[in-house]
């Protein structure tokens, strides 16, 4: 039994996370940190499925920032390891991607510290 199927799927999974797995985790620490926050401060909450606001961001925080950096690192590996000497028009296509996943990253992974940052100066019903 071939394992090259098996590898072409892992492979396809591995590049989507690559390229859009920073995103994902961006869009995701915007609506559950912030959307969650906002509509639990304006009725005048300060807990947030038993833990408090502001830990509750930070956590929201911290998990899209795992993933992210995740999705960086795996994007890194692809461009510079696995294909870093395409060989032809998939490899060409797939180095494209993983380059496009490292500028979507680094964009994710920023605008994810930014957040962390407003979490750390702000205060979170204020």
């Amino acid at each position: 039994m071939s394992t090259r199927p098996i590898t072409r799927r892992a492979g396809r999974w591995l590049l989507a996370f690559a390229v859009a797995g920073g995103a994902l985790a961006w869009a995701a620490h915007l609506l559950v940190a912030w959307g969650v926050i906002e509509l639990a401060c304006s009725i005048g909450h300060q807990h947030v499925a038993g833990i408090s606001v502001r830990a509750f961001a930070l956590l929201a925080t911290v998990l899209p920032g795992v993933v992210a950096a995740a999705a960086l690192a795996v994007s890194w590996r692809l461009h510079r390891h696995d294909l870093a000497a395409p060989r032809g028009r998939r490899e060409r296509r797939a180095g494209f991607l993983a380059e496009l996943g490292l500028g979507l990253n680094a964009l994710s992974c920023l605008m994810v510290l930014f957040g962390a940052i407003a979490v750390a100066v702000l205060a979170p019903c204020g």
